[in-house]
């Protein structure tokens, strides 16, 4: 299916409507004006659409609660572009068979793949429902996108989670946990040997965490990966031994724990105080036997375990992740998106719908 239809027999062009958005300033929790957009754009085609804070959802034209709900969801906010930028961010234009802009890659290739292809079925009577979401706040995992979002649904059985995967299909996602560490000791003088060195003590801790494995691994996302990935103490005196040192760990958690359970793990071996900054970014992964995966095989989809987070780990239902576009590109500058992969995107996306309402006729 090309990215240019008609719809309520007016043109709908989505690499128009993606352009449309690169060029409203859309920062996470600054989503107003892309909300906006989508507002108008669903009232000026006589869709019914509903709106909480900046996220905007709508449902298909013969929406049955009897049936089984399929989410398409992507976000519209963004990070700021670094420092890098040659190119306006905010002025989308095409150049070799790629659109720069903005949030075209992460994640406005993948939302208005979904988009047309939400359009594409709005009148058609499947086997499943969809919804149509487009969500805020995914790039700071704030608590007024995804999760605001789905308590204002009906009830969603399962999703597919628009993101720059190359259109491979992320069947699992690594969970996120970030611990702030405090190691404490005591104040003294630098030269008379004074004091309990807080650094030293954090520096055992951070050995610790260098060389400890959960053992743990998991076929599809690995291990569990750990990284120390900053250090301060509050002393700038350079004669005074630090009372208290600082450092920060990432933590990328497989299928096969709880966050819970690695902080419990960590809190047990390391004399640091430990304090997880949040909990909610649990590890997420979808059985081989449900409706998207089995029409994933059948098209013949690369799967694959992702090591990055997105909004698919607040969901806390099936779900999977695809989308045009590379996660390399994502917060690059320059960004860009080949305007063919949008095109590609479409197509398949709307290959795994009509699979999916297959399969659940036969259920």
């Amino acid at each position: 299916m090309s990215h240019k239809f008609l719809f309520n027999d007016k043109p709908f062009d989505a690499i128009e409507f993606l352009k449309s958005l690169i060029a409203i300033p859309s920062y996470s929790r600054e989503e107003m004006a892309t909300a906006d957009l989508f507002e108008t754009f669903f009232d000026q085609n006589k869709i019914k659409c509903s709106r909480i804070q900046n996220n905007v959802w709508v449902k298909n034209k013969y929406f049955d609660a009897r049936k089984k709900t399929l989410l398409l969801n992507s976000h519209h906010d963004t990070v700021k572009p670094n420092g890098g930028y040659t190119n306006d961010p905010f002025q989308p234009f095409e150049k070799d068979g790629k659109l720069f802009g903005l949030g075209s890659n992460d994640a406005g290739g993948p939302l208005v793949s979904l988009l047309a292809t939400f359009l594409s079925f709005y009148d058609s009577n499947l086997a499943v429902n969809i919804i149509f979401a487009a969500s805020a706040e995914e790039e700071i995992s704030g608590a007024n996108g995804i999760e605001l979002l789905l308590k204002n649904l009906p009830e969603v059985d399962m999703a597919i989670v628009g993101e720059p995967t190359e259109m491979k299909m992320a069947v699992a996602e690594k969970g996120l946990i970030v611990l702030d560490c405090i190691s404490n000791g005591k104040a003294g003088h630098a030269a008379r040997d004074e004091g309990d060195n807080a650094i030293y003590k954090a520096i055992k801790d951070i050995e610790w965490f260098k060389e400890f494995s959960f053992p743990k691994s998991s076929g599809l996302l690995g291990p569990v990966h750990i990284a120390v990935t900053s250090i301060e103490t509050n002393n700038k005196a350079h004669n005074v031994v630090p009372a208290q040192c600082r450092f920060v760990v990432d933590i990328r958690v497989n299928e096969m724990y709880t966050l819970e359970e690695i902080v419990s793990i960590i809190k047990a071996n390391v004399l640091c105080d430990v304090i997880p900054r949040s909990t909610r970014l649990q590890p997420s992964f979808i059985n081989n036997d449900h409706p998207l995966v089995v029409a994933g095989k059948k098209l013949k989809f690369d799967f694959y375990g992702s090591p990055t987070c997105s909004d698919m780990a607040l969901m806390n239902l099936p779900a999977i992740k695809i989308g045009p576009g590379d996660s390399v590109r994502s917060h690059t500058a320059d960004e860009y998106i080949f305007v063919d992969e949008i095109r590609f995107a479409i197509e398949k996306y709307i290959s795994i719908i009509n699979e999916v309402s297959e399969i659940l006729k036969v259920e």
